[in-house]
This record gives structure tokens, C-alpha cells and sequence, in this order.
């Protein structure tokens, strides 16, 4: 188990309680992690897409107006990055993973998502990881818009999996019906990221975690 962290109120919220994932610090703070340029935002190209395997066969798209019409939800979770900072007790505002699923459902074979964003980043989940209660297209945090070095418009937040599996400038959801490793996964992250079980890097993947490198 990690280790137990209480909060005063005030920075993080009344009675916030939570724990620290094995090898993990907290942070105070939110600093600024990604791969790349940040990508400059254009509300007249942006959309979000629903494509792959779905139910009716047919791609769905949203401009940045309709998706911000979209039910909008807010929960308290914590993020942990993968280089062993944890920020606790964050809220996030957007639109949840649950209500893509109701507006775009998924072909009943489908077993995985791929999360695309800007310049062809992407990151690949379990459905069940991507319908998990708390996993979130943030859109603001702690009541306000997120910056561009934090992912605006949209970062997807899963809080019970690394960081990185929630991808900055999110632009769509591929259905899949099996497996696919995304950008940090073809580059030695473990596929599955679990912080609990510190599934950081390919080379502790168990038989069954992912596809071949």
C-alpha cells in the first residue's frame, strides 16, 4: 500500500484524505510534463471524433461548440505521473468517458480504446479502464479552464492509472476489438500503468498484459 496522506482544508478541499501509490511523491503544484510543441487551438477546425468498431458502423463527430454542450460533470481524483509525482485531490470539470459511450456506444467486440490527440499522440486503454466511474475529458480543474500547457480544450484524467494514459489536446476515441499499444507504449511504458502496482516500463509486463512489443 502507499503511503497516508492527510490534507488540511483549504488546499485541497475539506476532509480530503487519500494515499500515495508505491514510490511516489507528493507534489504541490502542477507541473507542466509533455512530449512536443503545445498545439495551437482553432475552434473553427476542432472537432472530436468517435470512430473504430462502433455500434452502428458510423463515425460520430462534435465541434468544440457541441461538445462543450455535452453533460458536464466534476470529480475530486488524484493524478499520478509516471516520473513518481503525485497531485492529490484535484477537481476536474468535462464531459465524462460514460456519456461518450451513451452518444457513441461502442460494437459489442470492441475490448479497447485508442485515445487520439494532437500531432498523433495516442494512448491505448481497456474498456473497462475507459468506462471506469471517475475517468473524465477534463475540460476545466478546481473551477477553471485548463491552460494550453495543461491540455486545453480537452485532456482525457483516469485517475486510477498513470498520467500518461490521459493524453493533453484529446481529439477523438478509436473502438478497438483487441489490443494496440499507443505512442509512450511502443517506446517502453508498461501497457497497462497501473500506479498501485507500479506498472511503469514494458520490461515488468506480465504474459497477457499486452500486445508484442
Amino acid at each position: 500500500m502507499g503511503q497516508p496522506v492527510e490534507h488540511e482544508s483549504g488546499e485541497f478541499g475539506e476532509g480530503v484524505r487519500s494515499e500515495l501509490p508505491p514510490g511516489q511523491r507528493l507534489q504541490r503544484g502542477w507541473p507542466v510534463m509533455h512530449y512536443g510543441p503545445v498545439p495551437k487551438f482553432r475552434p473553427e477546425r476542432w472537432e472530436f471524433r468517435v470512430f473504430g468498431a462502433t455500434a452502428d458502423g458510423d463515425k460520430r463527430c462534435w465541434t468544440h461548440e457541441e461538445f462543450t454542450g455535452l453533460p458536464y460533470t466534476s470529480v475530486v481524483a488524484d493524478l499520478h505521473c509516471v516520473t513518481k509525482f503525485s497531485m492529490l485531490g484535484a477537481e476536474w470539470g468535462g464531459v465524462p468517458a460514460s456519456a461518450i459511450l451513451k452518444a457513441a456506444p461502442p460494437a459489442s467486440g470492441v475490448t479497447h480504446v485508442m485515445v487520439w490527440a494532437e500531432y498523433g499522440f495516442s494512448a491505448n486503454l481497456r474498456l473497462s479502464d475507459f468506462a471506469a466511474e471517475g475517468t473524465i475529458f477534463a475540460t476545466h480543474k478546481d473551477g477553471e479552464l485548463l491552460t494550453a500547457e495543461h491540455g486545453f480544450p480537452v485532456r482525457l484524467v483516469v485517475p486510477h492509472l498513470y498520467a500518461w494514459k490521459g493524453p493533453k489536446w484529446v481529439r477523438g476515441v478509436e473502438y478497438m476489438t483487441e489490443d494496440r499499444r499507443g505512442f509512450w507504449e511502443e517506446r517502453g511504458y508498461h501497457n497497462l500503468g497501473d500506479p498501485w502496482k507500479e506498472q511503469r516500463y514494458s520490461y515488468q509486463e506480465e504474459p497477457g498484459d499486452g500486445p508484442e512489443l
